[in-house]
């Protein structure tokens, strides 16, 4: 899956194909970029299968999100939370404004014009990066379903307007997906939210199972913990299968994107299971070659679609 040019060069008609010609805004969206190439790495490959001209705006999202994220989790403990509490009311009072000199805001706030996604999204997903600065545990699933409102179910709402819905249907579905990449990342992360001092699967889920918090931080995989886990993985499936049903629901350009992606997060699941749930020594992932391949593939039919509708 390739395009032609060296990098600088592709970014750039990413940019020029999108209408972005002001240098400073260009600057901006070229950092978001590389904030998702770093940290983002099976999304950005998806989002190589959206036109050349929606790709920036994608990044501008992503590199937002991540940005406040890097805060939270690798912040000057002593700092972070004042540092938070004063980039988040920066950002929305410059939103407000209609003008900024933050250099992630500056395509965060043309992205938002762009495509006139609500500041609501927004305000709800800095009120959940407030909340893991004091949050470390959720009693119930509905609990945690209101944190993953604002961290996770916001950044599919926000990406629906960029897709191009063609039905109001796609919104729900596209929360769903929100839901479940951030389920899948729970898994997947849980060793690495300990060391932070977090845990984000709820304490009934664990009661059921007979376990407590003090059993997943001894850090061995016992029968009850793989049933936990087991538990999570088919609940993540169900909320899977919902948010499938919805890339119809997009314009065709779009499909391959967000198909590819949820392809791609779900199979974690499988690589969890097939490690025999062996989630504290090591962080599972889809090997390199499965995500190119089944990235490789959507890419061949995106093209193949292309050149039947032209």
């Amino acid at each position: 899956m390739t395009e032609g040019g060296g990098p600088k060069r592709r970014h750039a008609r990413w940019l020029d194909a999108a209408g972005i010609a002001d240098p400073r805004l260009r600057a901006s969206y070229e950092r978001c970029r590389r904030l998702h190439a770093d940290f983002g790495r099976t999304y950005y490959l998806a989002t190589l299968l959206l036109p050349p001209a929606k790709r920036p705006y994608v990044h501008s999202l992503y590199g937002f999100a991540r940005y406040a994220d890097e805060i939270v989790d690798n912040g000057d403990p002593a700092t972070r939370e004042d540092e938070l509490i004063t980039w988040s009311e920066r950002v929305l009072s410059d939103l407000d404004a209609g003008d900024t000199t933050d250099p992630i805001c500056q395509a965060l706030l043309h992205t938002v014009r762009t495509w006139d996604i609500p500041v609501g999204h927004l305000k709800a997903f800095l009120a959940s990066m407030r909340m893991d600065l004091t949050v470390t545990q959720y009693p119930t699933y509905a609990d945690l379903q209101a944190y993953m409102y604002g961290s996770a179910a916001v950044i599919g709402l926000q990406m629906t307007p960029i897709l191009e819905p063609l039905t109001e249907e796609a919104y729900p579905r596209a929360h769903a997906l929100g839901e479940a990449f951030q389920l899948t990342n729970f898994l997947r992360d849980i060793a690495e939210d300990l060391d932070r001092g977090r845990l984000y699967l709820p304490l009934e889920d664990l009661e059921k199972c007979g376990l407590s918090r003090s059993d997943l931080e001894k850090r061995v995989v016992t029968d009850p913990i793989r049933e936990l886990l087991a538990n999570e993985i088919a609940r993540t499936r169900e909320i899977y299968a919902y948010a499938a049903g919805g890339v119809p629901m997009l314009a065709p350009s779009s499909r391959e994107c967000i198909g590819t992606a949820l392809v791609l997060y779900r199979g974690i699941l499988d690589e969890i299971e097939k490690a025999d749930y062996q989630i504290f020594d090591r962080r599972v992932s889809v090997s390199l070659s499965r995500r190119l391949a089944t990235a490789a593939g959507a890419y061949a039919r995106s093209l193949s679609g292309r050149s039947g509708r032209r």
